[in-house]
This record gives structure tokens, C-alpha cells and sequence, in this order.
């Protein structure tokens, strides 16, 4: 799990705080924060890509979910022994443990 938070967490929390930071200028006084290298960017992917560059942002949000999704899938296949012990012991304490007790009013 390590390894997945380092190869894919840090990469999409790196993309996305430039992303917001860039899109809502809050630069630092840096020019790699600042509204015009964000649009210069996407201007230029967008040019080089053929598309909308307003459309580069959505579409790339879709790719990190879809990402996501595999990444975590393969994860919980790798792990679905464990999975299922924790859901079965889960399931056992919600079946044997009583409920809340309500004083009748």
C-alpha cells in the first residue's frame, strides 16, 4: 500500500494542487502557480491534442477516476482474502451484538 500511495497518490496530489492553485491563481509569487502558465498549458495541450483546451480538465479528471478504479481493483483482488475475513468477522459482530435500546416512551 505504500508503494500505491507513492506511485499514484503523490503524482495526483502534485497535478491537482498545481491544477487548483494554478486555476484560481494563488500563485506565491510564483510564476508556476500563476493563472498564465495554467492557460498556456492547456492552450498548448489543447492545440496539440486538436480539442477545446476548456475540455483538457474534465477529461483528465475521468482519467484519474478510471485510474483510480483499476488501481484499487487490482488492490482489493490482491487482498480479497483478507477482505472477506474482515467482512465476515463484520458481519458475525453485527448478527451477535444486540441493537440500541430504546426505553419505550
Amino acid at each position: 500500500m505504500r508503494y500505491i500511495l507513492i506511485f499514484w497518490g503523490l503524482p495526483m496530489a502534485f497535478f491537482w494542487g498545481w491544477y487548483f492553485l494554478s486555476y484560481n491563481d494563488i500563485n506565491f509569487g510564483l510564476l508556476f502557480f500563476s493563472r498564465v502558465l495554467h492557460d498556456f498549458a492547456f492552450e498548448f495541450y489543447g492545440n496539440l491534442l486538436g480539442i477545446d483546451p476548456a475540455e483538457i480538465g474534465p477529461m483528465v479528471a475521468r482519467a484519474c477516476v478510471v485510474d483510480t478504479l483499476v488501481i484499487f481493483s487490482i488492490y482489493a483482488f490482491r487482498r480479497r482474502r483478507d477482505i472477506l475475513a474482515w467482512w465476515r468477522r463484520r458481519s458475525m459482530n453485527a448478527v451477535t451484538e444486540p441493537g440500541p435500546v430504546h426505553p419505550a416512551e
